[in-house]
């Protein structure tokens, strides 16, 4: 089986490490102010064994930083790290795309919590200006060494 760190493809190595649908909503739970095991618990509905283990990953992967909150009992609450910072455009474009394809029914709205305008993600390639997708794509593999 093919080891997917020496895979040369960014998306490949990303989705190893945060490629399952709890870690996303976990990450995505963080961005709205979740710290705390009993927060992300409660709110995803999800069984502590595979949340424990979830928490563990995106600890190792540098997504989240463990921090103690409490000595007694010893309690330890979760934190984005810049990386985990950083994967908040990935959420706003996946939630972009479910809203297109996989909408229907009451949706929850992301808003500006400064000007309470609506956010609407859009990909731009930051050196062309263009619209991600709106142009063809190259994939080029790496040198060999």
């Amino acid at each position: 089986m093919k080891n997917i760190l020496e895979e040369p493809c960014p998306i490949a190595r990303s989705l190893d490490s945060i490629g399952d649908t709890w870690s996303i909503l976990i990450l995505r739970d963080a961005h709205n102010g979740l710290t705390r095991f009993d927060q992300f618990r409660k709110n995803l509905g999800i069984a502590p064994t595979i949340l424990t283990r979830r928490l563990a990953t995106l600890t190792e992967e540098g997504l989240l930083e463990k921090r103690l909150y409490s000595e007694r009992p010893p309690r330890e609450e979760y934190l984005l790290t810049a990386a985990g910072r950083d994967f908040l455009p990935v959420l706003f474009m996946i939630g972009t795309w479910g809203r297109q394809y996989r909408g229907g029914g009451k949706l929850v709205r992301f808003l500006d919590a400064e000007t309470g305008t609506e956010i609407k993600a859009v990909a731009v390639d930051e050196v062309t200006g263009a619209k991600i997708g709106t142009r063809p794509i190259r994939i080029v593999e790496p040198d060999g060494d």
